[in-house]
């Protein structure tokens, strides 16, 4: 029974991904690998897709990614830097230094975070962090610096990787706890013995013991990060817009709009055409990511199998 309830979820699985490839091969085919490169603006030509009449010298299927690309690596990379720090110190408070009333409270409060909807996240960031960065963080020399090229109002970079920071903390806290407290106490009071203090015996046997699962995390956080489409598609600032990190700290309140937002702001219920191939040509490109980051997150965690601390 198991085995053909497995056999049936591998085959949906399977029939997902053949659909989004046969789907996404015509956009793929029409620009080749300069898909993923810059040329011209998303909107315009998106624009052009919706009215069915090619760009001058393009075809229909004319798509350059790389402002949506860009968008996608900015967010997803800068909230997994900034969470691996807190989650790691926070795993390390809650192993190591919390009492057990307070752990009893904030681990299942950590579970709980990990299952708010995005869209809530999404509500707190627009209604909140976006108007209170416009009227607080961005002066007017700033917003004229830029004006020529894009309009800043609080809906942005730095604003959706906050959220998204949020968002990841509480499965790599989980994660990075789960790995530390599985670490022999034995080998910690060891190092003790010796005369090590504390703290050090914390980061060379702990967090060493446990850097894989750690690894793994972080990994699994950036899969997650990838797939975020309804909490940026409000935050981000819903532009098209690549990011300059040469103007500055202006950078980080400048609008990006990451692939999964993409998927959200631009599919309005077609299933066929140039503007479906090229939604789905997104999607492939992030589910392929996120199964190779998936991958990336098992293989991590291998190696703590060879001190005996379950994977």
């Amino acid at each position: 029974m198991l085995g053909a309830l497995a056999a049936c979820v591998l085959a949906l699985i399977g029939l997902m991904v053949v659909t989004v490839m046969i789907n996404a091969w015509p956009s793929f085919s029409a620009n080749g690998l300069s898909w993923f490169g810059p040329g011209g603006d998303v909107v315009t030509q998106f624009r052009a897709m919706q009215a069915g009449t090619p760009l001058p010298g393009h075809s229909l299927l004319y798509f350059r990614a790389w402002p949506l690309i860009w968008g996608t690596l900015l967010t997803t990379v800068l909230s997994v830097l900034i969470a691996l720090v807190i989650s790691t110190l926070a795993a390390i408070f809650l192993t190591e230094f919390a009492p057990a009333p307070v752990r009893r409270v904030l681990e299942p409060v950590v579970r709980l975070l990990a299952g708010v909807p995005s869209v809530v996240y999404g509500l707190i960031g627009i209604l909140a962090i976006a108007p209170w960065i416009n009227e607080h963080l961005i002066g007017n020399q700033r917003r004229q610096s830029v004006a020529y090229v894009v309009q800043l109002n609080g809906a942005d970079l730095m604003t959706a990787t906050l959220i998204l920071t949020v968002m990841i903390l509480p499965i790599m806290v989980a994660i990075s706890a789960g790995a530390l407290a599985a670490v022999p106490v034995s080998w910690r009071e060891g190092s003790a013995a010796l005369g090590v203090n504390r703290w050090r015996t914390i980061w060379r046997v702990s967090v060493r013991t446990a850097r894989p699962a750690i690894a793994a995390a972080a990994v699994l956080a950036t899969a997650r990060a990838l797939g975020e489409a309804i909490m940026l598609a409000m935050v981000a600032g819903g532009r098209p817009f690549a990011a300059n990190p040469l103007d500055g700290l202006t950078f980080l309140f400048e609008p990006v709009q990451p692939l999964a937002a993409t998927i959200i702001q631009e599919f309005g219920g077609q299933t066929e055409g140039a503007v479906a191939h090229t939604i789905y040509a997104i999607a492939a490109v992030l589910l392929v990511s996120a199964a190779l980051l998936s991958f990336a997150g098992w293989a991590a965690k291998q190696p703590l199998k060879r001190y005996g601390i379950g994977a």
